[in-house]
């Protein structure tokens, strides 16, 4: 037997349910996280398409005509954009990801503006969106201080929306009581998520320039990979020669022409044994002598200045026994007091004299 068709309303208050679940989760990179995001997202184009099917929304109507309860379901295309922008994925499946998002923020857009529920500013923004998809910005001014003044009234206006939407949420009695309550809490989430959507809108855009910057992704390797060096080349194509060869390419055939022009690289060599010898060699010099060896090569260069140190500062004992030194260091010593007799202390100092 056949399952029987959904509501939309239980359609939508699943797809609720799981987006606020999905919500109190942080690890938005597993496995878990991004397969029940996808079925999130089904369950949203169910309803959206449930929604299409029933014409629940008509440019033939005015605000006026739709339900208080019914204005809920306007924001489906706004909560399945929300949701693809958290897909990840290579680069490729990322920007089909967020061009699907744009598309279903404008569809949003475009359905607020057909009911005029869209404010004047909102209006002038989606027309200058709409004017240039890929440099939109929410506050698109060169001057420095109007562009400010422009983003913290979006701020002000978008904290007062959040503020008035916490309060209906939070007292559902109102809501119960009373259905103005009810479409006072559907028009103001659907303002709340307008702010969100032009900002969402306005980091899509850089989103795509920034990967529109990205190199290109290398095409599929063709044939079974190689799990071997061959000619210092692996499988991913990387060659560690120098000869620029290409993968899947040899070299074959003469090396020079008739007329003596290189028909291929090559790398000329003096002998083979010294190639054989440069193979397991390491990669850095090894000394050729031992520290001692070189310390005896730095003394015989007259590279070590010997003495010094504590010992230099004192003085031999002066032998008795040897007249002939005793004399020497007499004559020394008589030699020096006559030359200080001769040129007292301060006698060559005639600058300073008047």
């Amino acid at each position: 037997m056949s399952e029987k068709p959904r509501s939309i309303r239980a359609l939508f208050l699943e797809a609720e349910h799981s987006r606020k679940d999905l919500s109190n989760s942080y690890d938005s990179n597993s496995s878990s996280f991004q397969e029940k995001l996808r079925n999130t997202i089904a369950t949203y184009e169910e309803c959206l398409q449930l929604s299409e099917q029933a014409s629940l929304f008509s440019p033939n109507e005015t605000l006026d005509d739709i339900s208080s309860t019914d204005l809920q379901y306007m924001a489906v295309s706004y909560h399945i954009a929300d949701l693809k922008q958290k897909i990840t994925g290579d680069v490729a499946s990322r920007k089909e990801n967020i061009l699907q998002a744009r598309g279903l923020y404008e569809r949003f857009l475009k359905l607020l503006d057909s009911y005029d529920i869209l404010g004047k500013s909102d209006a002038r923004l989606l027309e200058t969106y709409l004017d240039d998809r890929n440099s939109f910005s929410t506050a698109s001014t060169k001057d420095a201080s109007a562009r400010r003044d422009a983003k913290i009234a979006r701020f002000r206006e978008e904290k007062e929306l959040k503020k008035k939407l916490e309060y209906l949420q939070q007292n559902p009695k109102l809501a119960e009581s009373d259905e103005q309550v009810v479409r006072e809490l559907n028009l103001t989430n659907l303002a709340f998520m307008v702010f969100q959507t032009f900002q969402s809108l306005e980091s899509i855009g850089q989103e795509l320039h920034i990967i529109s910057l990205a190199p290109p992704a290398p095409p599929p390797s063709q044939g079974p990979a190689q799990d071997s060096r061959e000619d210092g080349r692996v499988s991913d194509g990387y060659s560690e020669r120098l000869d620029g060869h290409k993968p899947g390419l040899r070299y074959t055939g003469p090396i020079l022409s008739r007329d003596g022009k290189p028909m291929r690289p090559f790398t000329l060599l003096d002998n083979r044994s010294r190639l054989q010898q440069g193979v397991f060699r390491p990669d850095h010099s090894l000394p050729t002598m031992t520290i001692d060896e070189y310390l005896e090569e730095e003394k015989r260069r007259g590279g070590i200045i010997e003495g010094g140190g504590e010992q230099s500062g004192i003085r031999p004992e002066p032998d008795e026994d040897d007249l002939v030194k005793a004399d020497e260091e007499t004559m020394k010593a008589r030699a020096w007091d006559e030359f200080k007799e001769d040129n007292p202390k301060g006698s060559g100092n005639t600058i300073n004299r008047g």
